[in-house]
């Protein structure tokens, strides 16, 4: 089987966590959390790093770090996993939905601006995929109307936006170190951020809201999300290779790319646009209507050949979650329901050879012909 994704672990990983093992400093207590934080919030040009169990974690606190309250509306996309809904629907805020750019499938700032009302607080901008948000225009419209941005740059680890960091926007960025991710802990998080009060206040609520100056006291509701120091020392290696990761990450999307580009049933994401290169966190495949399978189908197909795939998102406004609370009643999102129907994504993680990628194009082909 050629699963959906297999990590890369070919660095310092078994020696840092040995040194770990060999200190007994396991726990969120040991010195590599900090170094983690303080070397990836350099990476991304931060000034506060806070590591955190999880991406869904770091939401969670961001959410409720930037004021998000009982009927506080935040405008994000649809097309997106369900994290960043379930954070503000947790603090009691409404998600306030837009559709896909559907050139690069991130969401549409265009439509930012006509969703905004009194009860708006925040927007939480997505990065999905391979390309950022189109930042520049929703940094305007954020200040404009006095947002504030929380940036979800869960799957653009070392991505760039007009030559700046993914993950250096907003009042304060989340990134989730899954082992789908461009650079993984097996689980894991970061918030970053330039706000010293920003950066205390999350370090509160991922350590249950400890008080200061008596540790039993809790003036706040926290979580206990705190990262150890065995997945931070897997951070720590992983960083230390991202470069040549994410050339990996580019080298694996050409080599689909020369296989697959020429099947007309098949409309793939682009190699570059105006303000980024494509980092390839997945090789997405779009389906349009020359194509005489659906995506469930094919994915079955592929499976037959031994070979992993998955769904992309499915949207906010169709979880039956949502629809159950009542949000998002006769809301359509065309270029997201696209999406979602006749997408899905094939092995692309950092561990494929080129052999298995060749083997994965060759059985597309095959199947789609």
């Amino acid at each position: 089987m050629i699963p959906v994704n297999t990590p890369l672990l070919a660095g310092n990983e078994k020696k840092y966590i040995n040194e770990c093992i060999d200190t007994g400093w396991i726990s969120s207590e040991g010195p590599f959390v900090t170094r983690f934080e303080n070397e990836f919030s350099t990476y991304v040009d931060r000034d506060f790093g806070i590591a955190v169990a999880n991406g869904s974690a770091a939401l969670d606190i961001a959410v409720k770090a930037v004021g998000i309250e009982e009927g506080d509306e935040v405008i994000m996309p649809t097309f997106t996993i369900i994290s960043p809904a379930f954070s503000v629907v947790k603090q009691g805020g409404v998600p306030v939905l837009v559709d896909c750019d559907p050139l690069t499938w991130g969401m549409d700032v265009n439509q930012i601006e006509d969703k905004i009302t009194p009860k708006t607080k925040a927007i939480i901008a997505v990065h999905i995929y391979g390309f950022p948000v189109d930042i520049d225009p929703l940094m305007e419209i954020a200040t404009k109307h006095g947002l504030k941005v929380i940036e979800d740059a869960a799957e653009m680890h070392g991505q760039t936006y007009k030559g700046k960091k993914c993950g250096s926007f907003g009042d304060i960025s989340i990134f989730s170190f899954y082992p789908n991710k461009h650079i993984t802990t097996g689980e894991g998080g970061m918030l970053v951020t330039n706000s010293k009060a920003l950066n205390e206040k999350c370090k509160e609520l991922r350590n249950l809201c400890f008080s200061p100056d008596k540790r039993f006291v809790h003036e706040d509701i926290g979580w206990n999300y705190r990262m150890t120091n065995l997945q931070a020392a897997l951070g720590v290696a992983q960083l230390e290779q991202i470069d040549n990761f994410i050339t990996r990450k580019r080298e694996i999307g050409s080599l689909y790319n020369s296989s697959l580009s020429g099947i007309d049933c098949v409309d793939l994401m682009p190699v570059s646009t105006e303000y980024p290169k494509n980092i390839y966190w997945v090789f997405g495949i779009l389906l349009n209507k020359k194509s005489k399978y659906d995506a469930d189908e094919i994915m079955t197909r592929l499976r037959k050949h031994s070979i992993g795939s998955r769904p992309f998102f499915y949207p906010m406004h169709l979880q039956p979650v949502f629809l159950k609370m009542g949000l998002f009643k006769n809301e359509n999102y065309p270029v997201a329901e696209n999406l979602a129907d006749n997408g899905f994504y094939i092995p692309s993680g950092l561990g494929i050879s080129n052999e298995e990628i060749e083997e994965v194009a060759s059985s597309l082909m095959l199947i789609l012909s």
